[in-house]
């Protein structure tokens, strides 16, 4: 038997379940190294399986966040070819129009601190997901609101539903933010920048569309379309968007929730990159409330082919963003170059879009649809890069990694974007009752000149500063390297 049993250890086909009392610690010891195998197994297995859930959750976080992102600006921006003239019937003038603008960023401006601080107690998910609700349900209202008597009933009833709107889209957008920081930490700026062609993609399409359902079927029609795209995205994106890290789940504290949204707010890089973010959106804004009474004014323009002329500023700005996006991913220190040189053009595009009265030239409607793409880009060098700009400093500040970071900067950004979006709706109708498009062209330029300017010394200052303190550090190493060497006798 022992002679048979080498043979079999010999051929490798030793079989241990046959001699159980030859060998009692070899079989144990076989058994022990077939679990090690089963158990090695399993653990691939389980580790593909979970590799695998979290591809499958990143996509399909991706799907819902650009779904929502078209959505909203598609809804937000079909109001630009038609509303201000559809107003001004209504017994509105150019300011209250702004006014009417301005109340959606102004909630907007109150409500995206406040989602962003208690993000983590709400969750993201169901932030995300009530904030669209809310925005589809006031979507198809102020459809309805042609039916209101003119006067003050109908600009009462056009400030209310757009002030609830704000409310839902400053919970979807502070969500959103949030939710793709977290779920893609080492490539923030590239995603961003791909999920604003999806933004590109709204404003690209709102205008036009809103413009021919509204030549074709009225005022209500585009109001009800894309309101009901909204409200079918709500049980969508409760299916597709994978459920978001618990605050135990993040590592987050009690004591880290009541960081101040101000003390980010004072950070100095972070004053900077927030004054960019309200002059460019005060633009956008800007041009939402003028631009259209400018075309129709200046050139006869049908609303349809007003929203065709936005098409310029979105296509431009839907192709920029993404690759600025990854750029930026790939090399952080382009950021600021970046937002400096969007500034400058953009404030170029403003003076000529009119052009600027002290340009003596004719107006002409391919010189605005120039000056339009070509801000489009703008915008995409100035707006992608600044998430992680403000991200990067929150961190390197001593803000902790996690949610509630993630919450407050997308809170931030929200509130900025707001403020702007206050300011260039109110201020551009102002000015386009008491001056002109040019002169609010005009000013909107100079402002962004300026700031241009600031910026670029601000960033080139804060570089040299960082750069002495560099070589400080390494003369002083270099001393106590020395002196370790040469230790000085007395």
């Amino acid at each position: 038997m022992a002679k048979r049993m080498e043979e079999e250890i010999d051929s490798g086909v030793f079989d241990y379940a046959a001699y159980p009392e030859q060998c009692p610690l070899l079989q144990e010891v076989h058994k022990d190294e077939q679990g090690i195998v089963r158990k090695t197994q399993d653990e691939v297995e389980w580790n593909d399986s979970k590799c695998c859930g979290h591809g499958k959750n990143k996509v399909l976080t991706l799907i819902s966040i650009a779904s929502i992102n078209f959505g909203c600006m598609a809804c937000y921006s079909i109001l630009a070819p038609f509303f201000p003239n559809e107003a001004i019937q209504k017994g509105a003038n150019n300011t209250i129009i702004g006014l009417i603008f301005g109340i959606f960023s102004l909630t907007t401006l109150i409500v995206s601190p406040i989602a962003g601080q208690y993000i983590v107690q709400i969750g993201a998910k169901f932030m995300f997901v009530s904030g669209i609700f809310i925005s589809g349900v006031c979507t198809v209202l102020f459809g309805l609101l042609d039916k209101a008597p003119s006067g003050p009933t109908y600009i009462t009833l056009c400030f209310v539903v757009r002030a609830f709107d704000a409310i839902g889209y400053g919970f979807s957008s502070t969500a959103s933010f949030a939710i793709v920081a977290q779920t893609f930490p080492d490539n923030i700026a590239t995603l961003m920048g791909t999920l604003e062609i999806f933004t590109g993609l709204g404003l690209l399409l709102g205008p036009p569309l809103g413009g021919f359902l509204y030549s074709a079927w009225g005022y209500a029609m585009p109001f009800f379309v894309l309101g009901s795209f909204l409200l079918i995205m709500v049980p969508l994106n409760m299916i597709l968007l994978p459920p978001q890290d618990s605050p135990y789940q993040c590592g987050l504290n009690r004591r880290f929730l009541k960081t101040s949204f101000f003390r980010l707010l004072l950070l100095p890089p972070i004053i900077m990159s927030s004054l960019i973010v309200v002059l460019q959106s005060c633009s956008v804004g800007l041009l939402d409330t003028t631009i259209s009474i400018f075309l129709k004014q200046q050139f006869q323009l049908i609303p349809k082919y007003i929203g065709l002329v936005f098409l310029a500023l979105s296509v431009t700005y839907g192709i920029c963003s993404p690759i600025v996006g990854y750029l930026c991913d790939l090399k952080p220190h382009l950021r600021r170059p970046s937002m400096v040189i969007g500034s400058l053009v953009s404030g170029i595009c403003f003076c000529t879009m009119g052009p600027a009265p002290f340009i003596h030239t004719h107006q002409q409607l391919w010189i605005v649809v120039l000056s339009l793409a070509i801000n489009g880009l703008a915008l995409g060098f100035t707006v992608v890069p600044i998430f992680s700009e403000i991200l990067d400093m929150a961190l390197q500040n001593g803000f902790e990694e996690g949610l509630s970071t993630m919450g407050l900067v997308s809170g931030l950004f929200g509130s900025m974007w707001s403020v702007g979006n206050f300011i260039g709706p109110t201020l551009g109708g102002y000015l386009n009752d008491h001056l002109n498009f040019q002169w609010a062209a005009t000013i909107q330029g100079f402002l962004m000149l300026v700031l241009g300017v600031i910026a670029c010394i601000y960033y080139l200052k804060n570089a040299a500063q960082r750069r002495l303190k560099q070589e400080s550090e390494g003369t002083s190493e270099e001393t106590s390297e020395e002196t370790a060497i040469h230790p000085v006798t007395s």
